[in-house]
């Protein structure tokens, strides 16, 4: 059987799941723990997390991770999630504890933002055994220290620059695994997967704007059934 006659089983109840784009499969993926992904949901959202076709989330968020939050997502989600654990604020031996805290509860990898700095990765990194992804925005970032340091995976989120931030890395360091966001459409993904990323964030539509699409359509319903 052909990958394009693949079989699937959905219910009446779960048709209505947010789909990532279709053109992320020519991705290669990543392996990790025996589980290819390709596709990663940009969200907090628990009700999106728990209804897409995405194969894995990334869990990060403007605000000090904290161990509930982490452990609420892990809990709802049915693929792998990936949990922010430092950032700019929070580093040091709280970013430490928050990376075991977030392989306990289950997260198949830790992510730092940006200026995380390196004796924070290495803190990290020293106390976990799910790979360490460190974010990057942009081909001017500096990440020797940070790979020797322990990261295992970069997270390239360089805006409208990001395919380029990609071909840089790539061409720089050939083996290393890379995520990076896709863009708006599937022409940006496409040129972004061409560039050599792995394996491509999404970020899904609002809770707010999927609740307008499926108000517009019971609106729809209802002015139909009054006219026939």
């Amino acid at each position: 059987m052909t990958e394009n006659n693949i079989p699937e089983i959905m219910t009446e109840l779960r048709q209505d799941i947010v789909r990532v784009p279709k053109v992320i499969e020519k991705a290669s993926g990543i392996v990790i723990f025996g589980k290819k992904i390709r596709s990663i949901i940009f969200t907090t959202d628990i009700a999106i997390i728990r209804n897409t076709d995405a194969d894995a989330v990334i869990a990060v968020y403007p605000f000090t991770p904290h161990p509930a939050i982490t452990k609420s997502i892990i809990e709802a989600a049915d693929i792998p999630v990936f949990s922010g654990v430092a950032g700019g604020l929070t580093h040091g031996v709280r970013s430490a504890y928050m990376g075991m805290f977030a392989e306990s509860q289950g997260s198949i990898g830790v992510v730092v933002n940006g200026p995380t700095p390196v004796d924070t990765i290495r803190a990290i990194y020293d106390v976990v055994d799910v790979p360490v992804i460190a974010t990057v925005t942009s081909k001017y970032s500096k990440i020797k220290e940070k790979l020797e340091a322990g990261v295992d995976i970069i997270n390239i989120s360089a805006g409208k620059d990001t395919a380029e931030a990609v071909g840089y890395f790539r061409k720089k360091y050939p083996k290393l695994p890379i995520i990076a966001t896709g863009g708006p459409d599937e022409a940006t993904i496409e040129a972004t997967i061409n560039a050599g990323a792995n394996a491509i964030t999404y970020t899904p539509p609002s809770n707010g704007v999927l609740f307008s699409k499926k108000m517009e359509k019971y609106r729809k319903t209802e002015y139909d059934e009054n006219h026939q």
